[in-house]
């Protein structure tokens, strides 16, 4: 029985960075969903705001008195913040996402790596193999010329 091989041994630590490789590629597609989420969100305020403010310019602000201008204003003002957060919270949510992008990157790299490793020791493997088949072919020529 032959030893494991070193290609053998490494299909281990070839499993396990292509699990990490695929824990990072999940994380990285929560992050991107999150992320168009957010966006969708500030999509959804901006164009509320925006149909707000047209309601409100296309009435000519008829028949509303001071308070209720004032509180048109306020609200306006309520919206304009919301959408001022809502950036913010997508600027913090994009540096996270190209934090998890770049853990992807490293992942997959070391994933290829160990592929390639892996891949360089089966074609030795062959090789050894392949000289050690011709040395007993040599051999057996060898002790039935001497016979």
């Amino acid at each position: 029985m032959y030893p494991m091989t070193r290609s053998k041994r490494m299909q281990s630590v070839q499993h396990l960075a292509h699990n990490r490789e695929q824990d990072a590629v999940r994380k990285l597609g929560e992050s991107q969903q999150y992320l168009a989420a957010q966006h969708t969100k500030l999509q959804e305020l901006r164009a509320y705001r925006d149909e707000y403010a047209k309601a409100f310019e296309s009435s000519g602000g008829a028949g509303l008195d001071a308070l209720r201008i004032q509180e048109y204003r306020a609200f306006l003002g309520r919206l304009n913040q919301a959408i001022q957060q809502q950036e913010s919270v997508i600027s913090q949510c994009s540096a996270r996402h190209e934090q998890t992008r770049q853990q992807w990157l490293v992942t997959h790299s070391h994933s290829q790596a160990i592929d390639k490793v892996l891949e360089r020791y089966r074609q030795q493997e062959r090789q050894q193999e392949e000289r050690r088949e011709q040395r007993e072919l040599d051999e057996r020529a060898g002790r039935s010329f001497d016979d």
